[in-house]
């Protein structure tokens, strides 16, 4: 069946079984077929795998192809993540400062002593805001700062962490706005990161690129939860507002600047934009940041059950998501990332001295674990073990 989907792009001597299981995620008898994917590895400074196949509508009538870009949802937290190590590095940010250090107005409502490495490690108490907002909202940043920066924390910071789904763009949005001289985080990251690597990947999507943006499909079957289940915290969270699939086909919401989830790019620029984080810090003849800089930006700030996603976490300084007992990064438990609803993940695994990028637009209601990610993954460790 995975004959029918002509599978393209580049795999390198000893990596075909990787290829077979890229194929394999299309034939309709597997969990979630794909309708249209890419999947890319960079290792050793090399690409070993760049493929990508299916289609980029649910129609079937456009094919995927190396120029498609789509939607990653909270992958694009990850390369937020990327774009704050940079900073830190530079000495722009310190994790241990607090946030209204760089932005006063953050130390109302007992604000004052919330570090940055509290606030992006999912701890500040700010993953949802009590004042009602629409989709709409989310698109002025002034109006959304400045409730967060008012808001009452849900929950002491740093007693726990709660998955910050969307604010997180924000609190890493604005930190960058104010110490690189009033550049945006899309703005940093194609000017210092994008461009520099060849990575087409954006976080708002110029005019130019729109018609290359894949149209995302809503996954299959039931919600895994309803609102009506969901604690307050958790409905302020996910439900205000609610984020619905078919957002990310709107030309609004792919244009805006949303650090928490609307990164639109394809699976290379991601294997890129983490190379330097598996190589010490240097890609394609570039120092990206140093090694010291990686350590203090993926060193745990908390390790347990996240309040919010309910399941085991590892969150850095940063904001990237630590290797989990479920593997979703591989066997090595140094490997860090981040993975996004329906599927998308990136991520760094410094001991193989690999990177990794898989974005598709069937997505998987899944939560714990996409099982076509898992199959790529495991198939990738395989094929590292033969070499």
């Amino acid at each position: 069946m995975s004959g029918a989907i002509d599978i393209k792009g580049y795999t390198a001597p000893g990596f075909e079984r990787v290829r077979k299981a890229f194929a394999r995620n299309f034939d309709e008898d597997t969990e979630c077929p794909e309708v249209g994917a890419a999947f890319s590895v960079v290792h050793e400074g090399q690409c070993v795998v760049d493929l990508y196949g299916g289609w980029a509508d649910a129609a079937r009538s456009r094919p995927w192809t190396p120029d498609t870009i789509v939607n990653t949802f909270s992958t694009t937290k990850g390369i937020g993540a990327i774009c704050i190590s940079v900073l830190e590095d530079r000495g722009a940010i310190d994790y241990d400062t607090p946030v209204a250090h760089y932005w006063p107005a953050f130390a109302a409502e007992g604000k004052r002593d919330v570090t940055v490495a509290t606030a992006l490690s999912h701890q500040a108490g700010l993953s949802g805001l009590r004042t009602a907002l629409t989709i709409e909202d989310l698109f002025d940043w002034d109006r959304i700062t400045a409730l967060i920066a008012a808001a009452s924390p849900l929950w002491e910071p740093g007693s726990n962490a709660g998955y910050h789904a969307i604010t997180w763009g924000f609190l890493a949005g604005e930190l960058v706005r104010r110490v690189a001289g009033g550049m945006t985080l899309n703005e940093f990251l194609q000017q210092e990161l994008a461009r520099p690597l060849d990575a087409q990947y954006h976080i708002g999507v110029p005019d130019a690129r729109l018609p290359d943006v894949a149209e995302m499909i809503a996954p299959r079957g039931e919600p895994v939860q309803t609102l009506a289940e969901m604690t307050e915290i958790l409905r302020l969270t996910l439900g205000n507002p609610i984020i619905e699939a078919g957002v990310a086909n709107r030309r609004d919401f792919q244009s805006a600047e949303l650090a928490a989830l609307n990164g639109t790019g394809n699976a290379r620029a991601i294997a890129r934009l983490y190379a330097p984080f598996a190589l010490e810090g240097r890609y394609a003849g570039r120092s990206v940041l140093s090694a010291g800089a990686i350590s203090r930006a993926v060193t745990p700030r908390f390790v347990g059950i996240d309040m919010n996603l309910g399941t085991d976490v590892r969150w850095g300084a940063a904001g990237f998501f630590g290797n989990n007992p479920r593997r979703w990064y591989g066997p090595n438990p140094v490997a860090f990332g981040h993975s996004g609803w329906g599927g998308s993940m990136g991520y760094a695994d410094p001991q193989a001295r690999l990177s990794v990028g898989y974005v598709l637009n069937q997505m998987d209601a899944n939560l714990h674990g996409d099982p076509r990610s898992m199959r790529l993954v495991d198939a990738l460790y395989r094929s590292l073990e033969d070499l």
